[in-house]
């Protein structure tokens, strides 16, 4: 078999062909399918073997010291001859893998052949085609957790063991300085147990990364970014824990965190920076500081990792072992999310020229996996991108009384839920409406006293006297009208969806940026149902991540419906699905980061899973094949205790230390139409912000169009650029 190894007196590495470990009792034998290379631990091994003697002697003065006692005990020459022979010796790389079960040793009952599992440790978990690894090193991968997120097991454990030191609580403010790969899975895990994070790196690119992988702020820990940061997060009073995950011989993480930390607070050495402690500092704010050590309890102790001897549970609560395996959960439920760390997956014959380009620092990467002979090419992460908003506005001219209103397209939801709204509101005149047909113009005139109907869109754009337009037309069209109409200078109102495609979507956008006219706004109501907000109102803020449940039993179609051209108009979720995470979002007070999404076969049923920021969750369920006896929408909020519930726009209550129950309403539903255009006509008359934001309006576009790409791909879809 082939196994990546290094020459530490030399720096040469090499892939060689090495013996098939034995599968002995107590372990299993493995295949690797990934392994990860550690960017921090495994880079650092590899640059100090490329030093001259030296400098391997000052990198290294714990090993200096034993060779002084050798010399002491055993002479100048037999040391220099034991010396040299360790140093020209090839060691093993790597130790944390993923790899299929081959063979099974005795005494060995939780797995069999055939399993996946993840794999730990520098002597165990090596970067090689075979290794055989004791029990108390391996984890089962629970099942839907893809093999090249499970290899990140290990490097997973260290993060969490770090936390756990730390002993974080909920509500609290933790600084995490240095945001490589450990970093990162620190920042994801505080954030996740609700702990609100400041991250601090030199490098603006690892800042951004933690920000979407939940970090309330990020900076340069050498400007004034993350000191302001902090100050504001925690009232001046600093934060409560600091995690040391930086490398280097720089003391200033070590000064940094005791600038930043309040008085009593912990600081947690994970990585492996100078600590020269300044005493004063630490003394008068009394720092507890802590280590960190590896993977958790039962590290570097051969009964435990060699001959399989566990740690009784009711006496250490979380050990290598189950830290391996908590962190395998925690990737599986989406808690935790790996695939936006990944830089490269190379090919494990191309293991010599990945390393050179690590090192030399061609390759700049936050994580970097190495995929086995045989193992399948699996399908990258597909990405959707959500557009940052950069516009340069246009002053803006609040409208005269009345705010003169133009439709483009009077169909029946334009008929039934929003023109019977604006025709009876005070301070507003329907001026125009433009239709395909002149009868059903003439239809809209006669019935919700427009002005005039006609088919030419080009002179209602062209009006001066038309302040806002809505688009209420099939879906196909709405992106190209929406930015004919900002190019024209318009307030526009466009009913979901904004776009069907990413490309459509960037054509808006880059409307806005051309004409610098940002007034926009898309037609998810469901924020501005009176009974919700009075549902959230009682439910009052947060502190920890929520898992938010939504069932939609949207029912069948009528055949002939236009919905189901699918070819011209997207799919029935691209078409309303906004709707929801839209709520989701204005509930969890944040944009979605990623999106999974699975369908049945035969079907237009859909489970979309949305993961945020804090670690929240939202799941929607969005079904065609239930009774219609059923209602349409219900939904559930859960978090810090409290329950939220909504019975499809007729009831509400929120469970807590408190019970509110609402009065129930008349059997007309109000989803927030109403409301939602008095917010727009009130924007459009006094020139103030629209309803919702653009970027916001954005981030649920770009979701939707996710769930069709994670729904081709098969796969968790991240959001880039999702804030």
């Amino acid at each position: 078999m082939k196994q990546v190894v290094q020459n530490y007196k030399s720096g040469e590495l090499a892939v060689l062909d090495v013996p098939v470990p034995g599968c002995k009792p107590g372990g299993v034998l493995v295949r690797s399918a990934y392994s990860l290379i550690s960017t921090g631990t495994e880079l650092m091994k590899v640059s100090e073997a490329g030093m001259s003697m030296l400098g391997k002697a000052r990198s290294r003065p714990d090993q200096v010291a034993k060779v002084v006692q050798s010399v002491a005990v055993n002479g100048v020459p037999a040391t220099y001859r034991k010396v040299m022979g360790k140093l020209d010796s090839y060691t093993p790389l790597g130790y944390s893998l993923c790899g299929v079960v081959e063979q099974v040793g005795a005494g060995i009952d939780d797995v069999k052949a055939g399993d996946l599992v993840a794999c730990a440790g520098n002597e165990h978990a090596l970067h090689a085609e075979l290794n055989w690894v004791p029990k108390n090193l391996y984890a089962p991968v629970p099942d839907g957790l893809a093999p090249r997120h499970a290899a990140f097991g290990t490097v997973g454990s260290i993060a969490l063991q770090g936390v756990r030191q730390g002993e974080s609580r909920l509500g609290e403010v933790a600084l995490v300085i240095g945001l490589g790969l450990i970093g990162q899975l620190v920042v994801q895990l505080l954030t996740a147990s609700g702990v609100r994070v400041v991250g601090a790196d030199p490098d603006p690119e690892r800042c951004e990364l933690a920000g979407r992988l939940g970090a309330a702020a990020c900076g340069d820990p050498g400007s004034a970014a993350v000191e302001s940061a902090v100050a504001e997060l925690t009232d001046g009073h600093g934060v409560d824990q600091v995690y040391l995950a930086a490398g280097g011989g720089s003391n200033q993480p070590v000064e940094l965190a005791a600038r930043l930390c309040r008085d009593r607070g912990r600081v947690v050495d994970i990585g492996k920076c100078r600590l020269d402690l300044p005493w004063n500092a630490y003394y008068e704010k009394e720092l507890d500081v802590r280590f960190s050590r590896s993977y958790g309890p039962g590290r570097y102790d051969p009964e435990y990792e060699l001959q399989g001897r566990d740690y009784p549970i009711g006496y250490v609560r979380w050990t290598e072992r189950r830290n391996l395996a908590c962190f395998l959960d925690l990737m599986a439920r989406g808690s935790v999310d790996v695939e936006p760390l990944v830089s490269r997956i190379a090919d494990f014959d191309d293991a010599v020229e990945t390393y050179r380009s690590l090192k030399d620092g061609e390759l700049k990467a936050v994580a970097v996996l190495f995929r086995y002979p045989g193992q399948a090419v699996e399908a990258e992460a597909p990405v959707v991108v959500v557009p940052a908003v950069n516009v340069k506005r246009s002053p803006v001219r609040a409208a005269r009384t009345p705010v003169r209103l133009a439709f483009v397209g009077a169909g029946n939801y334009a008929s039934s839920m929003l023109l019977p709204h604006l025709a009876q509101r005070d301070g507003v005149e329907l001026s125009t409406v433009v239709t395909t047909t002149a009868l059903s113009g003439a239809n809209a005139q006669r019935k919700f006293g427009f002005a005039g109907a006609t088919t030419d869109l080009d002179a209602v754009l062209g009006d001066s006297a038309v302040d806002a337009v809505f688009v209420v037309t099939r879906h196909s069209s709405h992106a190209e009208l929406t930015r004919r109409a900002l190019l024209a200078g318009k307030a526009v109102f466009v009913e979901k969806p904004l776009a069907l495609t990413e490309d459509e979507l960037a054509g808006v956008l880059a409307a806005v940026e051309e004409s610098g006219n940002d007034r926009l706004q898309v037609g998810f109501n469901r924020r501005f149902a009176p009974l919700l907000r009075e549902a959230r109102e009682r439910f009052g803020a947060r502190t920890g991540p929520a898992s938010l449940r939504y069932l939609v039993n949207a029912g069948r179609l009528d055949h002939g419906s236009w919905y189901l051209r699918q070819g011209t108009e997207g799919s029935r979720f691209a078409g309303e699905g906004g709707h929801f995470i839209d709520t989701a979002s204005w509930l969890l007070e944040a944009d979605p980061v990623s999106v999974y999404a699975v369908a049945p076969a035969g079907n237009e049923d859909l489970q979309v899973v949305l993961r945020y920021p804090d670690g929240s969750t939202a799941t929607i369920s969005y079904v065609t094949t239930g009774s219609s006896g059923f209602p349409k929408e219900t939904l559930d909020l859960i978090a810090d205790g409290k329950v939220l519930r909504l019975d499809d726009f007729v009831r509400a209550s929120v469970h807590g230390r408190k019970r509110w129950v609402s009065s129930r309403l008349p059997k007309a539903r109000d989803k927030g139409q109403n409301a939602e255009l008095a917010a727009f006509v009130k924007a459009v008359r006094t020139g103030g912000p629209m309803p919702v934001p653009l970027q916001s309006l954005v981030a649920t576009t770009a979701a939707t169009l996710a769930v069709q790409a994670g729904l081709a791909a098969g796969a968790p879809v991240t959001l880039t650029g999702a804030r």
